[in-house]
């Protein structure tokens, strides 16, 4: 991972269970500021991720996950519009609640593995982000803030894939005990 390590965000990268828990516990104060949550168009790897045919619309979902004041999460959430009126449909009332909340209470969804991911500082995502970040924030965000994190969660056999994107600075933070799934014999 490369300067990933450097910063020690691998722990966080490869974090199983809900982010927003680990977040929360490093701080007094947890929070989700939406910045954008509507039909948008979606990308090339969503649609991949989720394997969706080049048209329909999509909904996006996109925040910043604050621990006491501070953003260290920027994250996109993406489920094909036919999902909504089915089995991802509480995802449009979430508002500022965590989507963890609803992704880790339903014993019937199901997570795809971890996929750490470096953004290219040019791309796409990573411009997205930027400018509502400085919309947000103020500010334009860390250069170095490139390192993300991708899986997809199915539920009754309809994908929602997440995105999370993380501010160096949240490698000086620890995501806690690392405990991973046995294996059933």
């Amino acid at each position: 991972m490369g300067i990933a390590d450097r910063w020690g965000l691998r722990a966080w990268l490869r974090a199983p269970g809900s982010l927003s828990k680990r977040l929360a516990a490093t701080g007094r104060r947890y929070e989700v500021q939406v910045l954008r949550q509507g039909v948008a168009p979606l990308r090339a790897a969503e649609r991949a991720a989720l394997g969706l045919p080049r048209r329909g619309c999509t909904v996006v979902r996109e925040v910043l996950l604050r621990v006491d004041g501070q953003p260290l999460v920027w994250a996109r959430s993406a489920v094909h519009a036919s999902a909504l009126a089915g089995p991802w449909k509480a995802v449009k009332g979430l508002g500022a609640r965590p989507l963890g909340h609803l992704l880790y209470e339903d014993p019937r969804i199901h997570r795809s593995e971890l996929q750490p991911r470096r953004l290219t500082r040019h791309g796409h995502t990573r411009r997205q982000m930027a400018r509502q970040w400085q919309a947000a924030i103020g500010e334009t965000p860390p250069t170095q803030m490139l390192w993300s994190r991708n899986s997809v969660f199915t539920r009754h056999g309809m994908q929602l894939r997440v995105m999370e994107l993380f501010v160096p600075e949240v490698a000086q933070r620890s995501p806690g005990p690392l405990r991973l799934k046995r294996r059933r014999r």
